[in-house]
């Protein structure tokens, strides 16, 4: 796969097959999209081309918004778009000048000028240009006025609900990680580099990784105790995971803390990638110490045996 950040230094592209959007999280709804696409430039002897907006049009269009969590990072967003086979990825650096181009100036300008398509598919809500006026009716015509064609993908379904990453967030939210996963196609993850912590976990016999997400735009799953497993230099291992403020402890700040089983290594600046498996209990507060190295016992077997069946 070819990446050119920007629309300026793009060059031998031919019968290009376009569709764009942010495609976060590359869940099965846009892959219903992206393999349509590549299966068309495959057809018309063309490469297949999506166009995605970075950073996200939200925190453009919205900067005092900061409730906005993304489900894949660029970097991860572009090894699943490898994955699939797209053969060439644009990422459009989304600024207020795009966000203020008209949707005939948006087509004209930006994707005919730069690359001449043959062809655009795009989903069943797409909109485009300022302030979304943009429609499937304006595509059309901008389609024929400029010779490429146009096409629109239903949406998918996964038992009937329409999959998108607004459902997928919320699921995330709600600890469903089963749904998530479900809806993305492939199991969700994150990374983030093991800090010092309060250590109070080696007290209770439960040494733990703090984990600093990487990027801070990254969705984590709501607060709670989760069966997972950790990837640590290409090696896998389970564990349980919390997520929240553990409110046993006073004045706890938020935390994501794993606990790897048979690991007993000091593990300080190197990177965790941490794979759900299911979400076992919300966050309860315990009467002292004891009482909370209990539940962990507890967990800790629940998780093995969620882990071991998952196999």
């Amino acid at each position: 796969m070819r990446v050119f950040e920007g629309l300026e230094n793009i060059d031998k592209i031919s019968n290009a097959v376009i569709t764009q959007g942010t495609f976060d999280g590359v869940h099965v709804g846009h892959r219903g999209i992206l393999n349509h696409v590549i299966n068309e430039a495959k057809r018309l002897n063309g490469d297949s081309v999506l166009i995605t907006l970075y950073p996200h049009p939200r925190f453009i269009i919205q900067p005092e918004d900061n409730n906005l969590k993304l489900l894949t990072t660029l970097e991860e967003k572009k090894v699943l778009l490898e994955k699939l086979g797209i053969d060439i990825l644009i990422v459009l650096p989304f600024d207020e000048k795009i966000s203020n181009l008209t949707p005939l100036e948006y087509v004209r300008d930006l994707i005919v000028k730069h690359l001449n398509p043959i062809k655009m598919i795009v989903g069943y809500d797409h909109r485009f240009g300022k302030n979304r006026e943009g429609s499937m009716i304006d595509l059309e015509k901008f389609g024929e006025a400029f010779g490429f064609m146009v096409e629109q993908i239903d949406a998918k379904t996964v038992e009937e609900i329409t999959v998108s990453s607004t459902k997928i967030r919320k699921a995330l939210e709600m600890g469903n990680i089963a749904l998530a996963n479900q809806y993305l196609g492939y199991s969700y993850t994150f990374s983030g580099s093991v800090e010092r912590g309060m250590q109070l976990g080696r007290k209770m016999g439960y040494k733990t990784a703090n984990i600093q997400i990487s990027d801070p735009l990254k969705r984590a799953p709501g607060n709670g105790i989760y069966a997972a497993r950790a990837i640590l230099n290409g090696k896998q291992f389970n564990g349980m995971l919390s997520i929240g403020t553990n409110p046993t402890i006073e004045d706890k700040a938020s935390s994501i803390e794993m606990h790897l089983f048979e690991f007993n290594i000091d593990i300080y600046n190197q990177t965790l990638s941490i794979i759900l498996v299911k979400k076992i209990r919300d966050e309860v507060k315990f009467d002292g110490l004891d009482e909370l190295k209990a539940q962990l016992e507890k967990d800790e077997r629940e998780c093995r045996e969620i882990l071991m069946n998952a196999d």
